[in-house]
């Protein structure tokens, strides 16, 4: 990446520039109204494209040239894919700062959107620039847009000599541009002969070129090898349904310079995936949808990215935008439905996965997904049905499926159907035998229910040495200790739980109690309000405090059970 594109922050950052650390403010030019500025600040910090692009816009009437605020007002209309809106602004910031990043990336895919490849061309050898891997890139289509194939393949060439990882981009790209020109040939020996890692697209790539020779059965093995034999997502499964078949597969990995040009902001935002702000890659990320629109892994990237950065809204848009009769519309859905959920729509979400469920029965996914939601809404009976449909249709049970037991063996227990849920949560062991999750799940179940209790405390003491820094594993092992009056053992693990998970209610109130039970009163009282604090269930939270006010084994003997010691100590 070049210096510019390493001293570039992300858009979401840009308005900090005109403060100090630690939310200190810097000094700012003189200006009627500080408002706007403060407010783009704060626009910023909560991930706000809108109020980010409105105050900015504000801010400007103050101070029309702050290059900061031109940065700010294009990125944030980037990243909710409006590239009309920002012509001006990028005029006016290329003006200012001729080398300007964001300026370059609005007025570049400006040009690509129209297809003026001259002035592309003209605006890249002229200075404008993006990075030096999109730049070369970007202009190697350029002139294939141009129709000037000789021009391009000798500037993809150059983009061979890349470095930092991105090596392969010139060598992918020859190759896509040999194939949109009918050189399957040629393409299929630049994928196969200069050492490409490959990846999804470059395999899809070499699939289709293999159909378009009359190739088709190293095509299917390319992709059994390379995605395997099993059930694959509905694009791959199209593939194959149609190389089986003996159908000549299209090129469609590009279809246009403009495409190639699509691809490539596709990939940097990829590699760029996780090393950088996910606001700064989100830019790269609707340049290609934007250029592409119709290419649905695009925008399952850009709903992705805005959905990571809490833009749930605009999420939401992108997910929609894809169309049901698209192969990847289940996928999408499902997406959709997750960012319901995070923006607190869970009855949304739960209507978007039923109704997905009815396209779509035939798709273990979405019933798991059916489920999952439905167990978090507390809805365990529905859940228990969702899994049921998954499970009755893989029968005898493989491995795979002991997920899907333990959930549902989880959603019994709380609907206290204690048998259905021990043999789901034994199913699940029997596929998959000791398993830490479900034998803490099983073991501590049968600690509540006191059943079982050496069969209980063989299983959790198992979990316990696979796991040691699992609190939930350890709390179930200390309150094992205790529930058979074990106290003095019971501290030193209960101790360790709490360390490892110092805010949850539930351990918190455990320490309380084993620490009254060997006499620690004072300590146990400190305890349980510490577990209040932690915004336990209602009803726990009533013991607690009854507790707090009679003591321990009050509440043990009111609940007709067995004090841990004699009344009068409490």
């Amino acid at each position: 990446m070049t210096q510019r594109a390493r001293r570039m922050i992300s858009a979401l950052t840009a308005i900090g520039l005109l403060f100090g650390g630690a939310g200190t403010l810097a000094p700012a030019p003189l200006m009627a109204d500080a408002g706007p500025y403060l407010a783009a600040r704060q626009a910023t910090m909560d991930r706000s494209f809108q109020e980010l692009a409105s105050y900015a816009t504000r801010a400007l009437a103050s101070d029309p040239q702050n290059p900061v605020l031109l940065e700010s007002v294009i990125s944030a209309h980037i990243s909710m894919g409006d590239f009309e809106t920002t012509k001006g602004y990028a005029a006016l910031l290329s003006q200012i700062e001729p080398g300007n990043q964001i300026a370059a990336m609005s007025q570049l895919t400006l040009l690509v959107k129209e297809g003026d490849y001259d002035g592309l061309v003209t605006a890249l050898e002229g200075g404008q620039s993006i990075s030096t891997v999109v730049d070369g890139l970007m202009l190697a289509w350029a002139h294939v847009g141009q129709g000037d194939m000789s021009g391009a393949l000798e500037l993809f060439d150059n983009g061979a000599n890349l470095s930092q990882g991105f090596e392969d981009f010139g060598h992918y790209n020859k190759a896509l541009a040999l194939g949109l020109v009918g050189d399957f040939e040629g393409a299929l020996e630049v994928l196969t002969e200069s050492g490409i890692r490959e990846t999804r697209s470059s395999v899809i790539a070499r699939i289709e070129i293999l159909s378009q020779l009359e190739r088709n059965d190293e095509a299917l093995t390319v992709l059994n090898d390379n995605f395997g034999e099993g059930e694959l997502d509905p694009v791959l499964e199209g593939l194959r349904e149609s190389l089986t078949a003996g159908e000549t597969v299209p090129f469609t990995v590009v279809r246009s310079a403009r495409d190639g040009i699509a691809d490539v902001f596709f990939a940097v935002a990829a590699a760029l995936d996780g090393g950088l702000d996910d606001g700064y890659t989100l830019l790269y990320a609707r340049i290609a949808e934007t250029l592409r629109p119709d290419e649905a892994n695009y925008v399952l990237n850009v709903a992705t990215l805005l959905e990571r950065l809490g833009n749930y809204d605009l999420a939401t848009a992108a997910f929609d935008s894809i169309s049901p009769e698209d192969p990847v519309y289940p996928i999408a859905s499902l997406g959709r439905a997750e960012t319901l959920r995070a923006a607190g729509k869970s009855e949304a979400a739960l209507e978007v996965l039923r109704q997905l469920a009815k396209a779509h029965p035939e798709m273990d996914d979405v019933h798991i997904a059916l489920g999952d939601a439905l167990r978090r809404e507390e809805r365990y009976a529905e859940a228990a049905e969702a899994y049921s449909v998954v499970i009755d249709r893989h029968q005898p049970p493989t491995r795979a499926l002991w997920p899907l037991y333990f959930t549902r063996g989880t959603s019994y227990e709380r609907l206290e159907e204690w048998e259905k849920s021990e043999a789901d949560l034994r199913q699940a062991l029997e596929l998959e035998p000791d398993q830490p999750q479900v034998l803490n799940y099983l073991g501590y179940s049968f600690l509540e229910l006191k059943t079982n209790l050496d069969e209980a405390m063989e299983m959790i003491r198992k979990a316990a040495e696979m796991r040691p820094q699992d609190g939930y594993i350890t709390d179930s092992l200390a309150w094992g200790l205790y529930r058979l009056g074990r106290y003095e053992e019971a501290v030193e693990p209960m101790e360790r739980a709490a360390e490892l998970m110092p805010v949850d209610p539930i351990i918190n109130d455990h320490l309380g109690d084993v620490y009254w039970a060997v006499g620690r009163v004072r300590e146990a009282r400190f305890q349980w309000k510490r577990a209040l604090s932690f915004d336990p269930e209602e009803d726990e939270a009533n013991r607690i405090r009854r507790k707090l006010e009679v003591g321990l084994d009050r509440v043990l003997i009111d609940e007709g059970e067995e004090p841990t010691r004699p009344i009068n100590d409490g």
